[in-house]
């Protein structure tokens, strides 16, 4: 296959939507064109990773050594196949959704235009082009925040802008130092850092690590700067959920992924005051989100505060730095992406039906959306990490790194613990949002729950599916951790 193809599933989605207000198509034709548009893009894209060429492309040459290059690699092919999976399922789900909201073509298209741009950002074929999809991830999605032009939105909108501009400059840094102590700016398996470049200047490279840890971190919500992700839960549902579940959020683990193993040299890395710092700020993160999430009453905020810690957990694997701890982070970024989405998605639909945002408000509701409730249990039940369900799998694979990190690095063995307090938060945050919707008290409301239905079948499918690819992979995940074994050995 020529390389040359790998810019389509880049290309059409970013044109297509930005096209589509100039289209003035009726509301059916529109979804029709958008869901076909984000088809054919999932298809090229999986045919890309199928087919996977050995060259990139160079889609234009900036300056020096510095390109703006396309190429599939293990890890990246492992991030297209995710996106390429989710989105058009979250597309369909959106068309209910946003049925009855304003200004909906405009959502759609940047809505669509954010799905070209993280492809870029999973395709990127070096760090200038990562960084600078990056950059442009922030431009697009930053009007989904302030869709409902409310004051809140408009707020979220700002405060998501200074936050991701911020982590960008301190990414920069890395772009920085990579391209003067680097042999190339190239994604390599085991990084680019020439260590005879280095020579005394090691505690720089660990101090411009720790910044574009936090740089690229941003937009994963690591801690201190997560600040932006709760407010930006005032957008609708499917940005939120893309938000938190695949484009944003995914994209900023991933790029920390990129950097740790692909960039910087993990042997210069490991062992020093930087490991453990990075190690210390996603623990710090997993325990900040898991405990506000259990004071957090509005539903969705409180799927939001879950998401800073369990985006966390994947920072804690790669913090790592050992081909376990690579696994247990892309492991855990995968079946994350599937039980978060699907519980946002839950909330949005539980929104959508009763208007209700509140989980003192959810009493009784499973006996009015029984299909919307039974899944949100089995999202649940993944979350906190119960056996038979995916997020068993990659919460454990966490723990064993952090075992297997601790026999030569004892500060390691902390994360377990911490591992355990964050499944006891998980398990009252989730559980008790399942317990009100399934057994309310006697003498709640229930005139509240009248004329409250599951909705219709573009909502229940995504959630289906969903749901299905969670208990899947909860029995059956061994085929892919074969491949991501692979990946994190530096293969493929």
């Amino acid at each position: 296959m020529s390389s040359v193809y790998l810019i389509l599933p880049v290309v059409l989605p970013i044109v297509g939507g930005a096209l589509t207000p100039l289209l003035h198509l009726s509301e059916k034709k529109r979804n029709l064109y958008l869901e076909t548009l984000v088809l054919v893009t999932s298809a090229l894209a999986l045919l890309c990773v199928l087919r996977r060429p050995e060259e990139g492309v160079t889609m234009f040459h900036l300056t020096g050594n510095l390109d703006f290059a396309l190429r599939l690699d293990g890890l990246g092919s492992m991030f297209t196949c995710l996106i390429a999976t989710l989105w058009p399922l979250a597309t369909l789900y959106a068309f209910e959704y946003m049925r009855h909201e304003k200004r909906t073509t405009s959502f759609f298209a940047f809505y669509t235009m954010t799905y070209g741009v993280t492809l870029g950002i999973a395709m990127a074929k070096n760090l200038v082009t990562m960084y600078l999809f990056y950059e442009l991830l922030t431009l697009v999605s930053v009007y989904l925040v302030m869709h409902p032009m409310t004051r809140k939105a408009l707020r979220a909108s700002r405060v998501y802008l200074y936050y991701s501009i911020g982590g960008a400059a301190f990414a920069f840094f890395a772009l920085v130092f990579v391209v003067i102590f680097g042999s190339t700016t190239d994604f390599i398996p085991g990084g680019v850092l020439d260590v005879g470049m280095i020579g005394g200047n090691t505690q720089m490279i660990l101090v411009a690590y720790l910044l574009a840890f936090w740089g690229f971190g941003v937009k994963a919500a690591v801690f201190p700067f997560q600040g932006w992700l709760p407010r930006a839960s005032v957008a609708p549902t499917p940005v939120t959920a893309l938000l938190h579940a695949v484009a944003v959020v995914k994209s900023g683990a991933f790029a920390v992924m990129r950097l740790t193993y692909y960039c910087f040299n993990v042997e210069v890395l490991r062992g020093t005051w930087v490991h453990a710092a990075v190690m210390a700020i996603a623990m710090l993160s997993i325990l900040y989100g898991s405990t506000m999430a259990v004071k957090e009453t509005h539903f969705k905020r409180r799927l939001a505060f879950s998401t800073i810690s369990n985006l966390s957990y994947i920072l804690l694997g790669v913090s790592m730095m050992s081909p376990l701890g690579f696994l247990a982070g892309m492991s855990h970024m995968v079946f994350h992406a599937f039980m978060k989405i699907g519980s946002f998605f839950c909330a949005g639909a539980m929104l959508h039906q009763s208007g209700k945002k509140y989980i003192d408000e959810l009493n009784g509701l499973a006996k009015k959306m029984p299909f919307v409730c039974f899944t949100f249990v089995i999202f649940a039940l993944s979350l906190i990490g119960i056996p038979l369900f995916a997020g068993f799998i990659s919460k454990w694979n966490i723990a064993s790194a952090a075992m297997d990190t601790g026999s030569s690095y004892p500060f390691a063995y902390l994360a377990v613990g911490v591992l355990l307090y964050s499944a006891l938060m998980t398990a009252v945050y989730m559980l008790t949002v399942a317990v009100r919707l399934w057994f309310p008290d006697q003498g709640y409301d229930r005139a509240s729950n009248e004329g409250i239905t599951d909705p219709n079948w573009e909502m229940k499918l995504p959630l289906g599916i969903f749901a299905a690819v969670v208990l899947f992979f909860g029995l059956c995940s061994e085929p892919l951790m074969q491949i991501l074994r692979v990946i994190a050995a530096g293969g493929l």
